[in-house]
């Protein structure tokens, strides 16, 4: 069964038709998307001029077969705590919310559908071989 997560950069990379992206999407049997991915996709509809138009957009990809949120857990925040001292030991940082998303696709055992070369640092993170 092959089950990915969609970073914020990929769902917006989606929704402009990337063929890598609806490649990856069309073979996957489970696609998550984190809720720390949907705040930064809310906060980025906000941003823009088409925020109800998105909104939408959305709600129709939350409503397929196979899509799922991931909400936060007691296990995803040990998980969070362990990469980010991983990180902070080994003095490569990432944004905290990055910190949570790779924390989520470790406890799904999910594959990271992103476009950010800094998730290469976080290890142990199943990485989508499109992010060359």
């Amino acid at each position: 069964m092959k089950k990915i997560l969609l970073d914020t950069n990929a769902y917006s990379s989606f929704l402009k038709g990337d063929e890598k992206v609806l490649e990856i999407i069309g073979e996957s049997d489970l696609i998550y998307l984190s809720v720390f991915v949907l705040a930064e996709l809310f906060y980025g509809f906000k941003s823009g001029t088409r925020e109800k138009n998105n909104k939408n957009n959305l709600k129709k990809f939350l409503r397929k077969p196979g899509v799922s949120i991931l909400e936060a857990t007691v296990e995803t925040s040990g998980i969070f705590a362990n990469v980010k001292f991983s990180l902070r030991k080994s003095g490569n940082p990432l944004p905290i919310n990055d910190v949570w998303i790779a924390s989520h696709v470790i406890e799904s055992g999910s594959e990271l559908i992103t476009f950010d070369h800094h998730f290469l640092k976080v290890s142990g993170l199943r990485l989508w071989d499109g992010i060359n």
